[in-house]
């Protein structure tokens, strides 16, 4: 009886659930704008030049180098990190059902979850 009272119920999962990824989203969007407004007054006078394609710098997909950009204040580092939030929020979402369906004991939906975030991850580090 006492184990049943330990146990979330669906609508208290969904709750969290959403909170977590509504959380996810505006925190991300909140960095994105920030970023935006920074690169905007760092680069108002900037033309870009659409001649020759340049791929990204490492300074813009290496997490350690985009959180050190975020303590010098530079704008494309601000929405680089907000995008990678943005990625993290599903990731997030995917962990914390891997640990409800734990405390509930569904070792199915364990199983199958741990495959989602598996393919997650691999998806996410595979170059």
């Amino acid at each position: 009886m006492a184990e049943a009272k330990n146990r979330m119920t669906d609508a208290e999962m969904d709750r969290i659930i959403s909170v977590l990824l509504r959380t996810g989203v505006i925190l991300s969007s909140i960095v994105v704008f920030i970023g935006g407004i920074v690169y905007l007054v760092q680069h108002k006078g900037d033309a870009p030049s659409y001649h020759v394609f340049q791929g990204e710098p490492a300074a813009w997909t290496a997490f350690g180098r985009i959180t050190k950009g975020l303590f010098s204040w530079r704008g494309r580092n601000w929405i680089q990190f907000g995008l990678l939030m943005l990625l993290a929020t599903p990731v997030a979402r995917v962990v914390f059902c891997v640990f409800a369906f734990i405390q509930e004991k569904d070792r199915t939906y364990v199983f199958l979850t741990l495959i989602v975030l598996s393919v997650l991850t691999f998806s996410l580090i595979w170059r």
